[in-house]
């Protein structure tokens, strides 16, 4: 198995349940919490600006409405996306992708980037969100790691910048997973916790794969998790969920 250069401990969208997810208060908290590695979802925005956001439309965190890439970088930049989650973070604004490398290169944060592609642009987004990795990390000797559920995404981004190590995400493990792991020359597993057991994690382990996990959240299930051997536990639960 090579070498795995990455915290065991992930701050899930940034700062968990604590800020507003996918926000750089939101990976500040997370910091402050003692985490080193941050977990955020990366589509592009209609005229091609890697952002970030989780879901499909901009209703849930943001002022705004509708699908997230009809908009261009210049209208998304002025929503608010800190209001929904309490005042005390109202007027944050969405991030780049560039503007959050630069607080994880000047902090020493390992990044974990979910390409998160509207419908449609799975190609699009996983080859425009590798090639600006590779360009924001150019000089970090810690590449992000990218992931995605979209395996078009995956298959674009090795496309595009082979060398930057990808996950496959899934909500359950399937039958034929480390088939799928080896056809998109991936380097690991995400998997839901609830689908973990640890034979899987063993066996990803003896095929030469690490295993990550998302999102436990109690202290008990974590440290199970963790003697089992996975490489990453994806946690919403910063203020108990302790990193080692």
């Amino acid at each position: 198995m090579k070498d795995w250069p990455y915290p065991r401990y992930v701050a899930h969208r940034g700062g968990g349940k604590l800020a507003p997810e996918n926000t750089l208060a939101a990976m500040r908290e997370g910091y402050a919490h003692g985490y080193r590695m941050v977990e955020f979802d990366v589509k592009l925005s209609a005229d091609g600006v890697p952002f970030l956001l989780h879901d499909d439309t901009l209703d849930r965190t943001t002022d705004g409405a509708g699908r997230a890439d009809t908009l261009p970088w210049a209208e998304l930049s002025k929503l608010d996306a800190g209001s929904w989650h309490s005042a005390a973070y109202a007027g944050e604004p969405l991030p780049t992708l560039s503007a959050i490398a630069r607080w994880a290169l000047a902090n020493g944060a390992a990044c974990n980037i979910e390409i998160k592609p509207a419908p449609g642009v799975e190609r699009d987004t996983g080859t425009a969100v590798a090639r600006a990795a590779r360009g924001l990390w150019r000089a970090s000797r810690l590449p992000p790691l990218l992931s995605s559920f979209a395996e078009e995404a995956l298959v674009a981004a090795r496309a595009a910048v082979p060398e930057l190590p990808r996950a496959l995400l899934v909500d359950e493990v399937p039958p034929d997973w480390q088939a799928r792991l080896a056809r998109l020359e991936c380097a690991a597993l995400n998997a839901d916790w609830r689908g973990l057991d640890a034979e899987t994690v063993a066996a990803g382990h003896r095929s030469g794969y690490r295993v990550l996990t998302y999102t436990a959240n109690d202290p008990q299930r974590v440290a199970q998790l963790a003697a089992w051997g996975v490489d990453a536990i994806i946690t919403d639960a910063l203020d108990v969920v302790r990193p080692a």
